[in-house]
C-alpha cells in the first residue's frame, strides 16, 4: 500500500507528466485513426474518385500511340506491313526502322495473335528458351527435329493458320488476312494506350491545388496514425514500466495485506527484488535467443525498454531495503510477512523458477510476458479506464447523482443495491469488474458512507460494484471470449448475459431486503419526486457537456461509445466535465480555495499512475502463471470424459472459481480457452452455457478469500485506515464479515443456478 504524506512539487511532476503524456498519446493515436477514416470518406465525397485516382501523384504512361500506327503508306501494301510485323515480332532488322511498341502492349499483341489461339509461346524477354505451352507441356519441336520456332515465326504461323484454314486458300489471300488480323490487334493496343493517356490527362486536370492541399492534410494524419499503430507496443511498455516504477516507489502493489512491520517490509521488498531480477535475467536471455536464432526481431528495442524499466525497479527495491519508511513498526512474524508479498511477485517467482529449473529455458518468462504487448490496445484501454475513474472522482457528478436518490430516504441496504445495479452498465464498458473497482470504487464507497451505510456494507457494495455488468453488452471480455472460441458469438453471449444479470440483480435485491437492519420505510412519492426534480437540475449541465462531446464524435468522427472507442471518448468527456465542474464550484463557493482544472488533472493522474502500475504488473505476471499451467499440462491429470454432465459441471465450477481467485480476467480467459473449454465441449456442455458459467465463476473467485482480488482492489482505492475501522465494527457474525459474506452469498447462489439450472432442462 502507498504511504500517504506530503509530496514535493517535483515528485508530483515526476509522477504525473510522463503518465499524462502517454495517456494523451493513446487518445491521440486512436483519434487519428478516426480522423483518417473520416478524411478518406470526406475526400471521396468532395472529389469523386479521390481514393482510387487522386490521392497519389499519377505516373505518365510510357507507351506511344504512334508506335501502333498500322495504316499502310500505300493502298494494297499489306505485304510490307506483314513483313514489318514479322521483323518486329522475330527481332529482325530488315525494313525501315519504326518506333517499337511498348513491351507490355506488344505482349498483349502477341498473346492475342498466338497464345490466345493456342500457338507456341514466345521466347523469354532475355532471349532464353521459350516457356511451356499453356497446357503445361514443353515447347514442341519442328517436324524435322529442329528447334522450336522463334516467337515471330510462331506468330506468323498462327496468323497463316488462321488465314489458311479454308481449303485451297491462295498465298496472297493468306497474307492479306494475316495483315488484317495484325492491323486489328495493333489498333486495339493503340486504343488502350490512348485510353491510358486520356486517363492520365483527366487525373492531372482534376488534381487541383485544393485536392493537393487536402491530400497533404490527410497524409499528415496518416503518418500520425501509422506512427501510433507501429509503436503501440512501445506505448504500453513505457506506461507499464513507468507506472510500475511509481507503484514500486510508493509501495502500492497489490498484496493480501499491507506491510506494516520492519520484517514485513524487508520480506516484501526482497521478494520484489528477486522477481525483478528473474525478469531481467529472462529478458536478457530472450534477447540472446533472438540474436542466435538469426530471425530478425522487428522491435529489438523492446528488450532494452524492459531492461531499463526493471533496473529502475531493482534500484528502488534496494533503496527501500536500506531506508525503510519512518513510520514502520518493529517486529513482525514471517508468516504475516509472506502475506505482504505483492501477488505479481509470487507469480513471477513461481513462473521464473519453473522455466529455469524445470525447463532450463530462462527466456520463457520474458516470452510469455511479451504476450502482454501482443494485446497492447486492450491493456492500454485498461490504463484509460483507470484514468477515467480518477477524473470522475475529482468531479461532483457522483455526489450529485446520489442526491437524486437521497430524497427517497432508502435504507442503506437498498441504497447499496441501487449503487451496485447502477454500476453494471459502466462496468460493461470498462470490460472487467476489477478495472471498474479501481476506477470508481472510491466514489461509491464515499457516497454510501455519506448516506449512513455501515463500513462493512459499503466495502461489500464497492467490491461487488463491477460484478453484475461483465455479462452485458458491450463488455470487452465477452468480445475476447467470442474471438477465441468459434463455438460462440457475441450476440449469443450478450443475450444470455442479460438473463444472468437479471438473475443476479434479483438475488442481490433479496439479500438486501433480508439483510436490512432497520424498518423498510421510504419517503412519500409526493415529497420525494419534487425533491428528485430539483436534484436533477445541477446534473443537466454535465449531461449537456457530455452530449456535446458525444455528438462531436458521433457526427464528425462517426464513433460511438462502444467496446472499440469508449476508452478513447470517455476521457475526453470527463475532461470536459471537469472543466465545467471546477468553474461551477468556484462560482458557487468563491470564498473557499478549490483546486483548479490543472491541479485536479495532476492529482487524478498521480493517483492513476500507481494504480495502473499495480494492475498491469499483476495482469502481465498472471499471463506468465497461466503459461506454466498450460505448459505443465495440469489438465491432463483430469479425465477427458466423465460419466455424467453433472459431475463435469461440478468439477469445472470448482476449477474456474480457483482460477478466478488467482488470475486477472483477460489472462484467465486465454487460459480457459486453451485448456478447459475443450473438456466442457467434449462432455456435452453447451458452449454458451459453459462461458456464462465461466464469467460468473470468475466473479465469484474475485470476491472469495484467500485472494479475493476485488476485495484487495477495494482496499487499494478506499485506503487502509477505512478497512481497519471496518474490521473494528461490532455486531453479529454476519455484520462483522459482511464485506465477504454478502458478495459471496449473492454470486455463489447465482453461480449454482447458472451452472446447474439449465441442466435440469437439458440445455
Amino acid at each position: 500500500m502507498s504511504h500517504e504524506g506530503p509530496v514535493s512539487r517535483w515528485r508530483l511532476w515526476l509522477g504525473t507528466m510522463p503518465a499524462l503524456l502517454l495517456l494523451l498519446a493513446v487518445i491521440a493515436n486512436n483519434s487519428a485513426v478516426l480522423v483518417y477514416s473520416q478524411l478518406s470518406s470526406l475526400g471521396e465525397g468532395w472529389y469523386p474518385g479521390y481514393n482510387r485516382e487522386l490521392r497519389h501523384v499519377p505516373e505518365r504512361p510510357t507507351c506511344d500511340p504512334a508506335a501502333f500506327d498500322v495504316s499502310p503508306e500505300a493502298p494494297g501494301d499489306e505485304g510490307d506491313l506483314l513483313d514489318g510485323l514479322i521483323d518486329d515480332a522475330a527481332g529482325g532488322t530488315g525494313g525501315a526502322a519504326a518506333p517499337a511498341p511498348e513491351p507490355d502492349l506488344l505482349d498483349e499483341l502477341v498473346e492475342e495473335g498466338s497464345l490466345a489461339e493456342g500457338g507456341a509461346p514466345a521466347a523469354t524477354p532475355d532471349g532464353g528458351a521459350p516457356t511451356a505451352t499453356p497446357d503445361g507441356g514443353a515447347p514442341t519441336a519442328t517436324p524435322d527435329g529442329g528447334a522450336p520456332p522463334a516467337a515471330g515465326d510462331a506468330l506468323l504461323d498462327d496468323l497463316l493458320d488462321d488465314a489458311g484454314d479454308a481449303p485451297g486458300a491462295e498465298p496472297a489471300q493468306v497474307r492479306s488476312d494475316a495483315a488484317e488480323s495484325a492491323a486489328l490487334s495493333m489498333a486495339a493496343a493503340r486504343k488502350r494506350c490512348e485510353e491510358r493517356h486520356a486517363a492520365f490527362a483527366s487525373i492531372v486536370t482534376r488534381r487541383t491545388p485544393a485536392v493537393e492541399r487536402f491530400r497533404a492534410v490527410e497524409a499528415f494524419v496518416e503518418q500520425v496514425r501509422d506512427f501510433g499503430l507501429n509503436f503501440q507496443r512501445h506505448l504500453l511498455l513505457l506506461l507499464l514500466l513507468f507506472c510500475g516504477a511509481i507503484a514500486t516507489g510508493v509501495r502500492g502493489h497489490i498484496a493480501l495485506r499491507p506491510a506494516r512491520t520492519r520484517t514485513e517490509h524487508r520480506v516484501a521488498e526482497t521478494a520484489q527484488l528477486v522477481a525483478h531480477g528473474l525478469l531481467i535475467v529472462s529478458v536478457w536471455s530472450h534477447r540472446q535467443v533472438d540474436e542466435a536464432s538469426g530471425v530478425t526481431n522487428p522491435h529489438p528495442e523492446l528488450h532494452w525498454i524492459w531492461l531499463v524499466g526493471l533496473t529502475v525497479m531493482v534500484l528502488l527495491n534496494v533503496r527501500h531495503l536500506l531506508a525503510p519508511p519512518p513510520d514502520v513498526e518493529e517486529g513482525g512474524s514471517l508468516g504475516q510477512a509472506l502475506l505482504s508479498v505483492p501477488l505479481y511477485c509470487t507469480m513471477g517467482i513461481i513462473s521464473g523458477l519453473y522455466f529455469i529449473l524445470r525447463e532450463g529455458h530462462p527466456a520463457g518468462l520474458s516470452i510469455y510476458l511479451g504476450k502482454l504487448t501482443e494485446f497492447a490496445r486492450l491493456y492500454l484501454q485498461v490504463g484509460l479506464y483507470v484514468w477515467i475513474g480518477m477524473l470522475l472522482k475529482r468531479t461532483r457528478l457522483a455526489a450529485l447523482t446520489f442526491d437524486v436518490v437521497r430524497p427517497w430516504r432508502l435504507p442503506p441496504e437498498l441504497l447499496a443495491f441501487v449503487a451496485v445495479v447502477g454500476a453494471a452498465l459502466p462496468t460493461a464498458y470498462s470490460g472487467a469488474s476489477g478495472i471498474f473497482v479501481i476506477a470508481v470504487g472510491a466514489v461509491i464507497y464515499d457516497e454510501l458512507r455519506r448516506v449512513g451505510a455501515r463500513r462493512q456494507l459499503a466495502l461489500a457494495a464497492t467490491a461487488m460494484s463491477g460484478s453484475l455488468g461483465v455479462v452485458l453488452s458491450p463488455c470487452l471480455l465477452v468480445v475476447i471470449v467470442a474471438s477465441l472460441n468459434r463455438q460462440v458469438t457475441t450476440d449469443q453471449l450478450y443475450g444470455w448475459g442479460l438473463k444472468v444479470f437479471l438473475l443476479s440483480t434479483v438475488l442481490f435485491l433479496i439479500a438486501s431486503l433480508v439483510n436490512r437492519q432497520g424498518k423498510m420505510s421510504l419517503a412519500r412519492p409526493a415529497d420525494a419526486i419534487p425533491a428528485m426534480g430539483r436534484a436533477l437540475l445541477p446534473i443537466l449541465p454535465y449531461a449537456l457537456v457530455a452530449a456535446v462531446v458525444l455528438l462531436f464524435y458521433g457526427l464528425v468522427l462517426d464513433a460511438t461509445v462502444d467496446e472499440n472507442y469508449a476508452a478513447v471518448i470517455l476521457p475526453v468527456v470527463l475532461l470536459a466535465m471537469l472543466i465545467y465542474d471546477r468553474r461551477a464550484v468556484r462560482r458557487a463557493e468563491p470564498a473557499q480555495d478549490h483546486p483548479g482544472f490543472a491541479a485536479s488533472v495532476q492529482q487524478a493522474t498521480t493517483e492513476t499512475s500507481h494504480h495502473i502500475g499495480a494492475l498491469l504488473m499483476l495482469m502481465g505476471l498472471s499471463i506468465c502463471l497461466g503459461g506454466i499451467i498450460e505448459r505443465a499440462d495440469l489438465m491432463s491429470v483430469f479425465p477427458q470424459t466423465f460419466g455424467s454432465v453433472w459431475t463435469t459441471m461440478g468439477l469445472l465450477v470448482v476449477v474456474l472459481v480457483i482460477i478466478g481467485m488467482i488470475m486477472d480476467p483477460y489472462g484467465a480467459v486465454i487460459l480457459v480457452s486453451a485448456t478447459i473449454a475443450e473438456v466442457a465441449y467434449r462432455n456435452g456442455i453447451d458452449p454458451v452455457h459453459f462461458w456464462m458459467v465461466v464469467l460468473v465463476a470468475f466473479e465469484l473467485g474475485y470476491l472469495t478469500p484467500p485472494v479475493a482480488l476485488n476485495q484487495l482492489l477495494t482496499r487499494q482505492v478506499v485506503g487502509e485506515p477505512e478497512v481497519r475501522l471496518a474490521f473494528a465494527e461490532q455486531g453479529s457474525f454476519w455484520n462483522r464479515h459482511e464485506r465477504i459474506l454478502l458478495p459471496v452469498t449473492v454470486m455463489g447462489a447465482a453461480l449454482v443456478i447458472v451452472a446447474f439450472g439449465p441442466l435440469l432442462f437439458g440445455y
